[in-house]
């Protein structure tokens, strides 16, 4: 039996608008997995230290930035209602919790020093300041 051909070349423009369509799935793809989307939070460069001790107890986080902005549960907050924050959080649990002090390189001593105090003063007995990971040390091979 035979089938009559019916296809023919094509010989005449290309649709571009499924191409463009396809293109258009493709960069909003793109743009979902960059680092162009917007990421909430605080920027916050911290020092590197490697071979430190960690916190196994209960902890209570606060961060600073480089303009001294103080942030207490992911919210920024005034240094007079963080000891009263801190205060609380002192008295909810059996053993007092650790401060975990996240400062910006940036950040003077002295602040750090500062919020240190106004721990101790809120019940805290321990104020441990956060740091990135160092990365690996380059060792070189001499031939």
């Amino acid at each position: 039996m035979r089938f009559p051909r019916t296809a023919r070349i094509f010989r005449g423009q290309l649709d571009a608008s499924p191409f463009v369509g396809v293109l258009f799935l493709v960069a909003i793809f793109l743009l979902l997995n960059s680092s162009l989307v917007f990421l909430p939070g605080v920027a916050i460069r911290l020092p590197e230290g490697s071979d430190l001790q960690g916190v196994t107890g209960p902890t209570v986080t606060v961060a600073v930035d480089a303009y001294r902005r103080l942030y207490f549960r992911n919210q920024a907050i005034r240094e007079n209602d963080l000891l009263t924050h801190l205060r609380r959080a002192a008295r909810e649990g059996h053993e007092p919790p650790v401060l975990v002090l996240m400062a910006d390189k940036a950040v003077p001593y002295e602040t750090i020093i500062q919020l240190a105090k106004l721990a101790r003063e809120a019940g805290l007995k321990e104020t441990l300041l956060a740091t990135s990971p160092a990365p690996p040390a380059r060792t070189t091979v001499m031939p």
